[in-house]
């Protein structure tokens, strides 16, 4: 896997001004617009793997929606990030996002993308064991993503410090690296479930770790995925917004 430089500031003043353009057009047409905010404004020391941005994700390309390699989210969300990575750094490790508020039109991306059954390239590396034409049926591809609503992270963890992780998670620990959890992330298979009783003790006990965290500082898991999070006081439960990454 690829790992992009750690993003360690904000981001750039005119990205910002678009979005909030974006977001003063969608409060024209009556609706509210989200109180979204970039990730590195609030907790800088998260690191960011966008991957929908670029080619390295199931669909082997760049999503619709994603303008930028940057995580935006609710205002809640990302202090509860912050809450989460300011508990990590003493012990010498480091959040990384995938993905964090996800527009609907790249949720449409998605469904167009698993419809097309001739479009197989990502197979031996997404969903080997799964039939593409089953994702549908088994829920790893749907019409609406709790992504979308700007409470929703996927994330993983990295090793900044070897001596000191190894006071809490196990197996190789070396600096710089993600912990393993066993799967990687986007995998659709069973094995990424959180509970997958078919991986080592050692990945067991870095998921439950993980998920510990994360509940700690207000998130919840979803079973079905190891690196999936949804912080529980969501200020938008029930909205999906279509808003491009910028």
């Amino acid at each position: 896997m690829r790992n992009p430089p750690f993003v360690t500031r904000a981001l750039p003043r005119a990205a910002a001004a678009m979005l909030a353009l974006a977001l003063a057009g969608c409060a024209t047409r009556g609706v509210e617009a989200p109180d979204l905010v970039p990730l590195a404004a609030v907790a800088p020391g998260v690191q960011q793997d966008m991957r929908y941005h670029g080619a390295d994700n199931f669909m082997g390309r760049p999503v619709a929606g994603y303008a930028a390699p940057t995580c935006w989210l609710s205002r809640p969300a990302a202090q509860a990030l912050r809450s989460a990575q300011q508990e990590l750094e003493p012990l010498g490790l480091r959040l990384k996002v995938f993905d964090c508020y996800r527009p609907q039109q790249a949720v449409d991306d998605f469904v167009r993308w698993g419809n097309d059954l001739a479009d197989q390239r990502t197979k031996p590396s997404y969903y080997p064991c799964v039939p593409k034409e089953a994702l549908f049926q088994r829920g790893y591809i749907a019409a609406r993503s709790g992504h979308s609503r700007g409470s929703t992270v996927d994330l993983t963890l990295v090793v900044t410090d070897g001596l000191r992780a190894r006071q809490v998670l196990f197996g190789p620990l070396a600096d710089g690296a993600e912990v393993d959890m066993g799967t990687p992330f986007d995998l659709f298979d069973a094995h990424s479930h959180t509970e997958d009783a078919d991986q080592s003790p050692d990945v067991q006990r870095n998921r439950r770790w993980l998920r510990a965290l994360m509940e700690r500082h207000g998130w919840r898991n979803l079973p079905e995925e190891w690196w999936h999070f949804t912080l529980r006081n969501e200020p938008y439960p029930d909205r999906y917004f279509d808003l491009p990454v910028r």
